[in-house]
Formats: structure tokens, C-alpha cells, sequence
């Protein structure tokens, strides 16, 4: 099992301020990481946030949520652990994947700093965002939610649309109820009017070589994930493998490899129906990353 970090080196973490060196040998800043061979588990900060989840997280949305949901809670609880065995630590879920309950119960007994929860909500209004954020809480057992995402915007207008929404959001970081402000885009127009919204910590989006499932050509998705990433927002991948999975292990290889070139993205989710393709995509990011370092 891989070492667990202290207690003291991740809040130290926490409050690292951006551009600081990293603390000690897996503590790596994402363009670090990217210039020499890597890790699944390596920690790494989260742009500007200060927040330091692994390199590799276990998505819950692999078709809306319903492949963990057959596992059953026992098999989920097992994939979960299995994986912070593995040194991952951070699971990504959302209210419309219907997997909170299950998440907190397979987290039961872990203690809250070693581990990293992101979810979502669908909700446009501020009062109607405050009761999930509440709700999720109590869903998920936990005091506070690392990244709290706004889903799925559709608009290129939404940036300030949403202004409502990010000021109740702020409020609630204030708050200690959140560590991130978050966002979702899915179409080409309301990611790139993405870099235009103000108060937003991270952003997740669809990114692979082949453009599967994605919002645009990965050229352009590159060129807004870029400028976001040098504004200080972090940068989480998502359909890295197209939803797919695509069809073999020399394909996941290839696009683990460009995702990790890109420079820009500092972690990446991928929704797992079992521990044996958990541990292949570990295996997979150590080898595309030992091959980026090679190369460089």
C-alpha cells in the first residue's frame, strides 16, 4: 500500500499558495508532474485552489451513475477502498448519478482529510443551490465538499447568468461548507465564454486525442483549457476514454499520453465498473507518464 501522507503535510497543502514549490517528493505542481514520469496517486495542487487531489479519480458518472449502482454497495464500498489502497483519493459524484448515499457509506470511517469529494448540482437558483449543497452534505456524510460543480451549463451566456449563484456559492466557501466553486460545460459556446466567468475554481471538461464525446475539436478545447489553466483555474479532465473506454489497451495508453502531455490539466476522472479496470488505468498512467518523460 502506497505511504499516506501526514496529516500536517496535507493541511500544510491546503494552504499553500499558488506558485509555491511543491513540499516534498509526490507533492507536485501539475506542469512538474507532466515533465517527469508520474503516478496515478501522485497529489497534486488544483490551480489556484490550494486543494491537492490525486492525479487519478474514480468517476461515478459511468452511464449516470447506474455501473456502481450494480455493484451494489457492498462491490462500490470495495472498488473505493480497493482504490485508496491503491493511494487514490478522490471520487468524483453528482446528485443526478444518484451515488451521495453510496459514496458516503463506502467513505464511512475514513478520516475526511484523506480523501477529496467532488459533486454537482443542476439547480439555476441560489436558494434552490444552497438546499442541495445541505442536502449533499448530509447525503454524503461529511462536514464539507472539496469542489462543488455548477452542472451542465448549455448557454454561453451563463457566465453571467449564474453571477446569482456563484455569490451564494462564495458566501458558502466563506462558510467552510465548500472548498472550490466549480462548473460543467457541455457544447462548444458555453465553454468558450468559460474563461469570462469570475469566482469560478475549477473546471471540468470532456478531453481526449480523438474528440470522442467532446465539445469541440481537442485543438480548440486545448486552447480555452489553456487560458483558464494560466488564469490560475484548475483544470479537471473528463471522457478521457470517450465514455467507451475505447477498444483496447494500447488506444487508453495513447490518449492517457496525450492528456498528460497537454500541460493544462491538472487531474483526470474515470468512472470504473471494476477494481481490475481500476487497477489497468493505474498501471496505464505510470507507463504513459514514465513514456512523456522519455520523450521530453
Amino acid at each position: 500500500m502506497p505511504a499516506m501522507v501526514s496529516r500536517r503535510e496535507f493541511l500544510a497543502g491546503l494552504t499553500t499558495a499558488a506558485g509555491a514549490v511543491a513540499l516534498r517528493g509526490r507533492f507536485t505542481f501539475a506542469a512538474e508532474t507532466r515533465a517527469k514520469a508520474c503516478k496515478a496517486d501522485d497529489l497534486v495542487t488544483l490551480g489556484r485552489t490550494g486543494l491537492r487531489p490525486t492525479l487519478l479519480g474514480i468517476g461515478t458518472g459511468t452511464r449516470s451513475g447506474s455501473l456502481q449502482r450494480g455493484l451494489g454497495q457492498e462491490g462500490f464500498t470495495r472498488l473505493v477502498r480497493h482504490a485508496l489502497d491503491r493511494g487514490i483519493r478522490y471520487v468524483d459524484t453528482a446528485d443526478s448519478y444518484q451515488t451521495h448515499a453510496m459514496v458516503g457509506k463506502a467513505l464511512e470511517g475514513v478520516p475526511r482529510d484523506r480523501y477529496f469529494i467532488q459533486s454537482k448540482s443542476f439547480s439555476r437558483e441560489p436558494a434552490k443551490i444552497l438546499a442541495d449543497l445541505d442536502r449533499f452534505l448530509k447525503e454524503l456524510r461529511v462536514e464539507y465538499i472539496d469542489s462543488l460543480l455548477m452542472h451542465c451549463m448549455t448557454k454561453g451566456t451563463w457566465p453571467a447568468e449564474m453571477r446569482p449563484v456563484i455569490d451564494v456559492l462564495r458566501d458558502a466557501k466563506q462558510k467552510g461548507k465548500i472548498k472550490a466553486i466549480g462548473v460543467s460545460c457541455h457544447g462548444w459556446e458555453p465553454l468558450a465564454a468559460s474563461p469570462q466567468a469570475e469566482g469560478v475554481d475549477v473546471q471540468l471538461a470532456r478531453i481526449n486525442p480523438r474528440g470522442l464525446v467532446m465539445d469541440e475539436k481537442p485543438e480548440r478545447v486545448v486552447e480555452v483549457l489553456r487560458k483558464m489553466h494560466q488564469a490560475g483555474r484548475g483544470i479537471i479532465g473528463m471522457k478521457i476514454f470517450g465514455e467507451s473506454g475505447l477498444a483496447n489497451r494500447q488506444e487508453r495508453l495513447a490518449s492517457l499520453k496525450y492528456v498528460l502531455g497537454l500541460g493544462c490539466v491538472d487531474c483526470f476522472t474515470i468512472g470504473f465498473g471494476s477494481i481490475a479496470q481500476l487497477d489497468e488505468t493505474i498501471d496505464l498512467v505510470a507507463e504513459a507518464g514514465t513514456l512523456r518523460a522519455a520523450a521530453a
